[in-house]
């Protein structure tokens, strides 16, 4: 006899049963429990990279802040903590007001990307281009925090 094995760990049903059920938030959408849930993931996986790879992050801190290192520690931190508060229902709007001041705080960063690239001294790989589109790529990112924060 073959046993199946048991899925209820990753039952999203909102019967109260699973891992992912603990995440559901009842007074939204499923599109925007989906955007809640990706932005949360996104801000945690960036924030890990920071402590996993922190040379690129470095890299691109503006040369005229003084605490380079503080600064990809924090803004790690400060990432991986907004992922945690908004994939939580219950604190998604805090996690929706340091999400909002963290890509805020961190946009000068990709504008030193951005100017570097364009001076032939990139400090991450790719063409300039791409990092000015990335530029304002950031807007969706501050609009998405701050519907979290409503």
């Amino acid at each position: 006899m073959t046993s199946c094995p048991d899925t209820s760990l990753l039952d999203s049903r909102p019967s109260g049963r699973g891992v992912l059920s603990k995440f559901r938030d009842p007074a939204a959408t499923p599109a925007e429990d989906r955007a809640r849930l990706r932005f949360a993931g996104m801000m945690l996986v960036v924030g890990v990279l920071h402590f996993v790879v922190p040379g690129p992050f470095r890299k691109i801190v503006p040369r005229w802040f003084p605490w380079r290192e503080q600064a990809v520690v924090w803004s790690g931190v400060a990432e991986i903590t907004t992922g945690v508060l908004v994939a939580v229902p219950a604190t998604r709007k805090v996690g929706g007001w340091l999400g909002l001041a963290t890509v805020a705080a961190v946009y000068p960063a990709n504008i030193q990307m951005a100017v570097d690239a364009s001076r032939g001294q990139a400090q991450v790989p790719g063409p300039a281009w791409v990092a000015w589109a990335r530029l304002p790529l950031q807007l969706p990112m501050l609009r998405d925090a701050w519907r979290l924060t409503r």
